[in-house]
C-alpha cells in the first residue's frame, strides 16, 4: 500500500470529501495522506531490516509437515539451506515466540508479522530492551485497527456499488436513502467478505494462503483502474483548454502502464497457481474449495480490469480524434450549514479552556470528590474545617491510588 494502493485511491478518498470544510483542504490532505502512507511503507522496510535474515525467512515461509514441531524444524532446514546468513535453528525461533508472548512465529507470512516484530524489537530499544511482548502485540492491534476501519469505508463504497447495480433489476434498490435497501445491501456486503474469512479460517495451510493474494491482486486492480480514470480527467482537462498539454497524461499513463504488465502477469501466474493447487488438493477437501474459488475471483478480476482499461483506450481514441466532447462533469455540492463553514470563532478558545479546566479537575479528584459528596447528601460549599469533608477527602484519595479505579 504504500508504494500504490488501489483501495485508498478509490476508497478512502470517497470519504475524504465529506470530512473536509473546504475544497481548497483537499489538496493538502490528499498529499499528505499519500505521503504518510509512504512513511508506514518504509516503516515496514525499516522494520524488516532489524531482523536478523534468518527469523525473517522463517517468520515469512513456512514449509509442510504432519506437526507443528515437524513444520517448524522443516521450515528452519529450508532456510539455512538458502546460505550461511540465513542459518537458524528452531531453538531461535521458539525463543522469539517466547519472548512475543505467542507460540509459534513460523509461518506468519502476510507481512503484518513482520511489521510487528521489528517495530517491537525498534521500540524495546528504547527502553533497554523491555516489554518485547507488549510492543508486538501494540503494532499487531494497531494494524488490525487500521485494517478493520479502511474495512468498514470498503463495505460503506461497496454498499453503494450493489444498490446501484440491483437498481437496475429493481429501481427502489438503488435508493440509498431507503432503510430497508441499506440493510439489505450491507448485509450482503458483509456476508460477502465474511464467507472469505470464514474460509481462511477453516483453511488447513492458513487463511494468508487462501486470501492474501486475492488481496494483493485485487488492491494492484483497483490502483490500475484508478489511474485509467485518472487519465481520462487528465486528458479531458487539457483538451478543453485553447494549448492542451497533453504530456501531462504521463503523470499517470506510464504507472499505468508499468502497473498492468506487473499485475497482469502476476495475476495470470497466480491463477495457474491456484489451478495447479487445487489439482493438487484432495476432492472434496476445503484447501481445493478455496482454490477453486480464488481462480474465479482471479479471472474476475483480470476481465473486469481489461474491460476497463479497453473502455478507457476507446474513451482517449475518441477524444483524441475529436469525436467525443471533452466535458468534465462534477455531482451537484451538498453545502454545509453556515456553522461548519464559518472561519475562526472566538468562543472556540473559550470551549478548548474549559475543557481543559474539566480535564484538570477530573484529573485531581476534585470532581470525584464532589461526585461523592452529592452522594452522601451534603451540597455545601466546601469547609476545610469541616471533618467530614477531610475524611471523605482521605477515603476518596485512599481508593484512588489503592483501589481497582487508579490509572497506573
Amino acid at each position: 500500500c504504500g508504494a500504490v494502493s488501489g483501495f485508498h485511491s478509490l476508497i478512502s478518498s470517497g470519504t475524504t470529501p465529506k470530512l473536509i470544510t473546504r475544497e481548497s483542504h483537499a489538496r493538502q490532505v490528499g498529499y499528505g495522506a499519500m505521503c504518510l502512507e509512504s512513511l508506514v511503507a518504509i516503516m515496514a522496510i525499516i522494520a524488516a531490516c532489524t531482523l536478523n535474515p534468518g527469523e525473517y525467512m522463517s517468520v515469512n515461509y513456512k514449509a509442510d509437515g504432519a506437526t507443528p514441531a515437524l513444520v517448524a524444524s522443516n521450515t528452519v532446514a529450508k532456510v539455512s539451506a538458502l546460505g550461511p546468513e540465513y542459518t537458524v535453528t528452531t531453538d531461535e525461533m521458539n525463543s522469539l515466540a517466547r519472548q512475543l508472548g505467542e507460540k509459534t512465529m513460523i509461518g506468519r507470512t502476510g507481512g503484518a508479522s513482520t511489521l510487528a516484530v521489528g517495530m517491537a524489537h525498534i521500540f524495546s530499544k528504547a527502553v533497554n530492551g523491555h516489554g518485547l511482548d507488549l510492543w508486538y502485540h501494540f503494532a499487531i492491534m494497531f494494524e488490525a485497527l487500521f485494517i478493520l476501519t479502511t474495512l468498514d469505508a470498503g463495505t460503506r463504497v461497496g454498499r453503494y456499488l450493489l444498490q446501484d447495480a440491483l437498481g437496475g433489476v429493481w429501481k427502489p434498490f438503488a435508493d440509498t436513502r431507503h432503510s430497508w435497501a441499506g440493510a439489505l445491501a450491507s448485509l450482503l456486503m458483509v456476508a460477502g467478505w465474511g464467507f472469505f474469512l470464514i474460509q481462511g479460517v477453516i483453511e488447513p495451510q492458513g487463511g494468508v494462503r487462501a486470501l492474501w493474494p486475492l488481496f494483493g491482486i485485487a488492491n494492484q486492480m483497483l490502483a490500475a483502474i484508478a489511474l485509467s480514470l485518472a487519465t481520462t480527467i487528465i486528458l479531458k482537462m487539457q483538451l478543453a483548454k485553447e494549448k492542451p498539454r497533453l504530456g501531462y497524461t504521463l503523470v499517470t499513463l506510464g504507472p499505468l502502464a508499468w502497473l498492468l504488465i506487473v499485475t497482469l502477469l502476476a495475476a495470470v501466474k497466480q491463477r495457474a497457481g491456484f489451478i495447479a493447487a487445487a489439482a493438487k488438493a484432495a476432492p472434496g477437501s476445503i484447501t481445493r474449495f478455496n482454490n477453486q474459488v480464488d481462480t474465479v475471483v482471479t479471472t474476475i478480476f483480470i476481465v473486469l480490469l481489461s474491460a476497463v482499461v479497453l473502455l478507457s483506450l476507446r474513451e482517449w481514441i475518441l477524444l483524441l480524434a475529436r469525436k467525443r466532447l471533452a466535458k468534465l462533469r462534477e455531482s451537484d455540492p451538498v453545502w454545509l450549514p453556515s456553522p461548519g463553514t464559518a472561519g475562526g470563532n472566538p468562543m472556540q478558545a473559550l470551549g478548548v479552556f474549559m475543557l481543559l479546566f474539566l480535564l484538570a479537575k477530573e484529573l485531581s479528584g476534585e470532581t470525584a470528590f464532589e461526585r461523592a459528596r452529592a452522594r452522601t447528601g451534603e451540597n455545601r460549599v466546601c469547609q476545610c474545617g469541616n471533618a467530614d469533608d477531610r475524611q471523605l477527602y482521605v477515603a476518596m484519595t485512599t481508593r484512588r491510588f489503592k483501589g481497582v479505579n487508579r490509572c497506573c
